[in-house]
């Protein structure tokens, strides 16, 4: 009998050491499984993170290769749009001469038929040259009774009026252009100013 419950006794002492090692193994083994998640979870945030850059880098590099397209689109319509511009102004200066040479024509010269009949032919000329330049968006700006615009006009002088409103273009010294939206040259013109009184010169 005694023997009996001397081996139930380390039974179940060698029953209770079998359940703590188990408990240690399982202990072990939990641990081991946690770190191992938390590794796995690290390394996901780590990649997730990295993904994250990478998609707002592509963002960024797609915006940006989008606006260098952009702009060398507008910059070459702006090529084919003015690209003639400096051309234009020296073209312009031509016709400047050629409208003064027919406005300082004497009018005893002008009734000559011969003399006529070249004016006439010689403004066609012109006509048709001011037509060539509209189509390659180049046109005169309609300057005279328009009120002083400075981002159009350049004031080459004053001319004191009674009749007009200060600040209207009354003279057009030299004809001013656009090429499409923007400003070729700018009119020369003379502007209106109200004509003093004697009595407000006489205070001066």
């Amino acid at each position: 009998m005694n023997k009996k419950k001397l081996n139930n006794e380390q039974n179940d002492t060698n029953n209770e050491k079998d359940i703590d090692e188990n408990n240690d193994l399982n202990k072990k083994d939990l641990e081991k499984e946690t770190e191992v998640e938390t590794d796995l979870q690290n390394k996901l945030d780590l990649y997730s993170n990295q993904i994250s850059e990478l998609k707002d880098e592509k963002l960024r590099l797609l915006a940006e290769m989008d606006n260098i397209r952009k702009r060398a689109d507008r910059e070459r319509q702006d090529s084919f749009k003015y690209g003639c511009s400096d051309l234009a102004r020296e073209i312009l200066s031509t016709n400047d001469n050629l409208t003064r040479a027919l406005e300082n024509i004497p009018k005893d010269k002008k009734q000559n038929q011969s003399t006529a009949n070249l004016i006439k032919g010689l403004e066609m000329v012109q006509k048709e040259f001011l037509s060539i330049l509209e189509k390659f968006g180049i046109k005169k700006i309609n300057s005279l009774n328009q009120k002083f615009d400075p981002n159009l006009h350049q004031a080459m002088l004053e001319v004191e009026t009674e009749d007009v409103e200060q600040g209207v273009v009354v003279q057009e010294i030299q004809s001013g252009y656009k090429i499409y939206e923007k400003l070729l040259r700018p009119s020369m013109v003379g502007v209106s100013k109200k004509k003093q009184k004697p009595d407000q010169k006489d205070n001066k």
